[in-house]
């Protein structure tokens, strides 16, 4: 009995074989995972799969809930379509004062009862200053036929016994300053032979004043425009982050990262800036379309080439690429700023 092998309780397990090297020798066997990593590639179309999922899923989401969704972006149209607007009508203005631009000159009034040969001769006298660059005389004949075809009285002006219009000489002053103008001026309508003369850059001036004023409000109401869209978007995102309260906390439980979470609402901000300001511009364009009529009648009243401008390629872009900026801030400074109060418990 002594020489009897012990009894073998239940099945032995058995190594594999150890393969031998190529050298000879006996490499060890690996226990356990092998560790694999992620190729930059694979990460990077992973995140981009992701991102346009997620782009896709915000904009559904819009269509699911069309009255709110319709009511918050017109009122972002409203919003970015007054400055759009406005920066128009300045552009239009900047190019109607562009066209007035030049060299000053001064219109002399001459007395109505002067008789024609007395204002060739005081227009020759003009011509002998060695401060004027240029004189020109405009008749009394020749400043009733100009006013008969602009104004289109030409019927009521024949009813009249005489010429009611005095004679004009129209002289360009070498020195520009507005201190030589104003005492030129001043000197001008002394002369006996002048009742009145006017200096016609003082409305360019006037004009270049309102100008600056206008640009000025323009960028005031735009930046408080701006604020609102801010707002109207952040507001937005803020009762979407409510609704989806729930929703965030199981993401945050399985593991979800802050930018995972917040990339909806992102997103969600985008297309309320992209939508909003693709319909901005189209009241902008409506708008123009609307007073383009009565703008064209105008401009053939007053025989002068100016031509309404509208929004340009480059302008459009601005106005929409303002719009997607201001969606992606305000929704920024929402998430950020609600996301921190929503913690799983």
């Amino acid at each position: 009995m002594s020489n009897r092998e012990p009894i073998k309780r239940g099945a032995e397990r058995q190594r594999p074989p150890e393969k031998p090297a190529v050298d000879g020798t006996v490499a060890p066997t690996h226990k356990g995972a092998a560790k694999h990593k992620v190729d930059f590639v694979a990460e990077f179309k992973s995140w981009v799969r992701h991102n346009k999922s997620t782009a896709k899923q915000s904009l559904q989401r819009l269509w699911l809930t069309p009255l709110p969704s319709f009511m918050t972006l017109a009122v972002l149209a409203i919003a970015l379509a007054l400055p759009g607007l406005m920066f128009v009508g300045l552009k239009n203005i900047n190019q109607l004062s562009g066209e007035w631009k030049g060299d000053p000159r001064i219109s002399l009034y001459l007395q109505k009862t002067l008789p024609a040969e007395e204002a060739e001769r005081f227009s020759q006298k003009m011509l002998l200053r060695t401060d004027l660059a240029a004189v020109e005389l405009v008749t009394k004949e020749q400043g009733l036929h100009e006013f008969q075809r602009i104004s289109g009285f030409s019927d009521v002006l024949e009813f009249l016994d005489k010429n009611p219009l005095p004679a004009v000489v129209v002289v360009q002053p070498l020195d520009n300053k507005k201190s030589v103008l104003a005492a030129l001026q001043q000197e001008l309508i002394a002369l006996p032979e002048v009742e009145d003369a006017v200096l016609d850059m003082v409305w360019v001036e006037r004009l270049a004043s309102f100008v600056r004023l206008a640009n000025r409000l323009v960028l005031v109401l735009g930046a408080l425009l701006a604020l609102s869209v801010l707002l109207v978007v952040g507001n937005t995102i803020r009762l979407s982050i409510e609704s989806r309260k729930d929703e965030i906390q199981v993401a945050k439980l399985v593991g979800a990262t802050d930018a995972w979470v917040k990339r909806p609402f992102i997103y969600t901000g985008f297309w309320f800036g992209l939508i909003g300001s693709f319909i901005a511009w189209i009241f902008v364009e409506i708008s123009f379309l609307l007073i383009s009529a009565p703008v064209g009648q105008l401009i053939e009243l007053y025989q002068t080439d100016f031509e309404l401008q509208r929004l340009g390629f480059m302008d459009s872009l601005s106005l929409i690429g303002v719009g997607v900026l201001l969606g992606l801030f305000g929704a920024r400074l929402a998430v950020g700023r609600h996301l921190r109060e929503i913690e799983p418990q």
